[in-house]
């Protein structure tokens, strides 16, 4: 009962506090920029060629607005968005009328998982392999070279790296594909020879994240074992005769590593930083290219659904993260 009242509850209420201020503010920043989802339309139709008599303009504006969800007061399509949020709805998407945002989520999600818990996971533990093997061994040269090549990269921004790349790879040797999720006219089916071209697609976006994010894993466990390696329970078992491998192992990974269990969780928010950007360079058929698209249109409502999608799936993890820590750091308790 402790755990329910001490631990529990004010966690479950903070979870739900923090994902209903990050949907208000969704809902709320994209009404403030200038970009009218409804006149974008009507130039779209004007720039086709149709005609539009100066008598049925307000008629065709006031069935755009109420079909958008965007009549009324921001008070009324705000009880209205969380009415349809409530049921999984997001509406329809603006650009890509008369396809529905869940539908357009659904057909772009699983590239972004795929690409980004693979590259995530195998960015994170080499990362940390590296960093903890070079916080202890700071006298090698091989940990010097890691350290020295780790400085130079890390503050490159993602889209400079990715071009480059893309320009090594793909215009200078030509071993990858420029752009795209698979080859064009691909079906997808559960075939060796088309989960072989999805890797083969995936592999410089997937190599641009392992490498900046694992530069940012192995900088970040190389400290936390060199402050561990100084510890004196650390300088005991050295003068207590325990062996090497046990003390880099047992005492120090274990304990640095728990800091970086919880950043495990926040690289999810990559979709918003390297994410999204490796996908516009590369093409890549996720989330990030769709959100791309859906800010240069004006896309309310799949912005919306994107954003949302990011900010439970990231509150929730660190959610898990939270209420599992204690099994991982027996120095937490359920108090």
């Amino acid at each position: 009962m402790a755990f329910v009242k001490r631990y529990l509850i004010p966690r479950l209420i903070l979870y739900f506090l923090v994902i209903w201020l990050g949907i208000t503010i969704v809902f709320i920043i994209p009404r403030v920029t200038p970009n009218d989802p409804v006149m974008k339309m009507i130039d779209q139709m004007r720039a086709r060629g149709s005609t539009l008599e100066p008598g049925s303009m307000d008629g065709i504006i006031n069935d755009l607005t109420e079909m958008y969800g965007l009549g009324g007061s921001w008070w009324d399509q705000y009880w209205a968005f969380w009415g349809r949020l409530i049921r999984g709805d997001f509406g329809v998407s603006f650009f890509n009328f008369p396809a529905r945002v869940n539908q357009l989520i659904g057909t772009a999600l699983p590239w972004t998982l795929g690409l980004l818990l693979t590259s995530t996971a195998i960015s994170w533990i080499l990362g940390n392999i590296l960093g903890g093997l070079a916080g202890y061994y700071t006298r090698k040269r091989w940990s010097r070279v890691l350290d020295a090549s780790a400085m130079v990269i890390r503050p490159l921004p993602y889209y400079i790296f990715s071009f480059v790349l893309l320009l090594l790879l793909t215009y200078l040797v030509r071993w990858f594909p420029i752009t795209g999720g698979a080859s064009l006219g691909a079906v997808p089916t559960f075939t060796w020879e088309y989960i072989k071209d999805v890797v083969w697609h995936s592999f410089l976006p997937a190599l641009s994240l392992i490498v900046l994010g694992g530069t940012v894993t192995f900088q970040t466990m190389k400290l936390l074992v060199q402050n561990v390696n100084a510890e004196s329970f650390v300088q005991y078992a050295k003068l207590g005769g325990v062996t090497e491998n046990r003390i880099v192992g047992k005492y120090i990974i274990r304990n640095a590593i728990m800091p970086q269990i919880t950043g495990l969780a926040l690289s999810l928010g990559q979709i918003f930083s390297g994410a999204l950007i490796t996908e516009i360079v590369f093409g890549y058929p996720g989330l990030g290219m769709l959100l791309y698209r859906a800010i240069i249109n004006g896309d309310y409502n799949l912005i919306m659904g994107i954003t949302i999608l990011s900010i439970v799936g990231i509150t929730t993890a660190i959610l898990v993260v939270d209420l599992t820590y204690p099994l991982f750091d027996p120095r937490v308790r359920y108090k």
